[in-house]
């Protein structure tokens, strides 16, 4: 049986200020939505869009969009390589922070990942993700 390639998503409440990355199995198992958006599943997480005027105006005042705009793809959506290195930079400021010098960053999601951007790979030695070639 082949293995599914990991996709990677990027969580946004810009009510709370909360920004999360989480994988297929945090968002269908773990307790991710609630602890961004406060809701239990991603059902309620478009309840709350449509019935909640604050979150509604918080996603419109990021965006720079009006309220016909919002759907579900405005907070959860699959990342980018863009915002999967600022990732990558928030870890290593947090690993300066905590050991006071730089170290490897380990691997945050399994070692082959899907992005908006396509797939991509661990690379150990750069401590970054790497895209895929396809070959057809």
């Amino acid at each position: 049986m082949k293995r599914q390639i990991e996709k990677i998503y990027i969580l946004e409440n810009p009510e709370r200020n909360i920004t999360k990355f989480a994988t297929d199995y945090e968002l269908r198992y773990d307790d991710i939505i609630k602890d961004v958006f406060g809701v239990a599943c991603l059902n309620d997480l478009n309840m709350m869009i449509q019935f909640n005027k604050s979150f509604q105006e918080s996603i419109c005042l990021k965006n720079g969009i009006t309220e016909k705009n919002l759907s579900l793809k405005r907070v959860v959506r699959v990342a980018s390589r863009e915002e999967l290195l600022q990732l990558k930079d928030e870890m290593i400021q947090n690993l300066q922070q905590n050991q006071g010098l730089e170290s490897s960053i380990p691997c945050p999601f399994d070692s082959v990942i899907q992005l908006q951007d396509g797939i991509y790979k661990w690379d150990a030695e750069n401590c970054t993700y790497i895209p895929v070639n396809q070959i057809a």
